[in-house]
């Protein structure tokens, strides 16, 4: 059984893969490029859907400004926020779920959004329909890395809806593709429902979550 994995793994979910005895290929089908941004002065609540932009504000700009509060997206954003000293009021494990929290909750606040120039809709769209003050920041950009590739996975693993673009912009017969596509979120598998039938989602928005549902189709 060989593995696809669309971005490079770190050295213990690598092992995970390898001690199941699956063969892997890896690379990174986007790539990420953090971005100076003006920071604002003051930040009252601030919210941040990925690791990447947390990465940009703390580590890619030279004096990054307090935050009160934070709500965030996924564990290891969680995680990452809380490493910098940060208190996370709320995590959701989608974008969806924290938008029907602050629309519910913290109607009467104002937000900064720090994200990347592809970012899913939900947040802005559903938070100024309900004239919740939020302003975005660019804090890193992706581009996608296609790559050809002719032969045949068991199983892809796929991390964000444009690393599924990324992949299946060079693949050829995609249609009669058999590789079981696994999503590391409902985001992502609409994205890959749209090039494969074969799609499953992991049981947590984390890359550990995304290879252990891998192992178990696999076995």
């Amino acid at each position: 059984m060989t593995v696809l994995s669309t971005k490079k793994l770190k050295h213990n979910q690598r092992s995970l893969l390898l001690s199941a005895k699956f063969s892997l290929v890896e690379y990174d089908a986007i790539h990420i490029a953090f971005v100076h941004f003006n920071m604002p002065k003051n930040i009252e609540n601030a919210i941040f859907t990925s690791q990447n932009a947390v990465i940009s504000f703390f580590e890619k700009n030279d004096s990054p400004s307090s935050i009160k509060k934070c709500f965030c997206v996924g564990e290891k954003t969680k995680a990452l926020l809380e490493d910098k000293g940060q208190e996370v009021v709320m995590m959701t494990e989608y974008a969806t779920e924290l938008a029907d929290y602050l629309i519910e909750n913290h109607k009467e606040d104002s937000f900064h959004f720090f994200c990347g120039n592809i970012r899913s809709d939900e947040i802005p769209t559903r938070l100024k329909s309900s004239n919740i003050c939020l302003e975005e920041i660019k804090a890193y950009n992706t581009t996608i890395n296609p790559k050809k590739f002719e032969r045949r996975f068991d199983a892809i693993l796929f991390f964000s809806p444009s690393g599924v673009r990324s992949y299946c912009e060079e693949t050829s017969n995609l249609k009669n593709n058999s590789s079981v596509f696994v999503c590391i979120g409902t985001t992502t598998a609409s994205e890959a429902k749209n090039y494969s039938q074969n799609v499953v989602i992991s049981n947590s928005t984390t890359v550990e979550s995304v290879i252990a549902k891998a192992v178990k189709i696999l076995t």
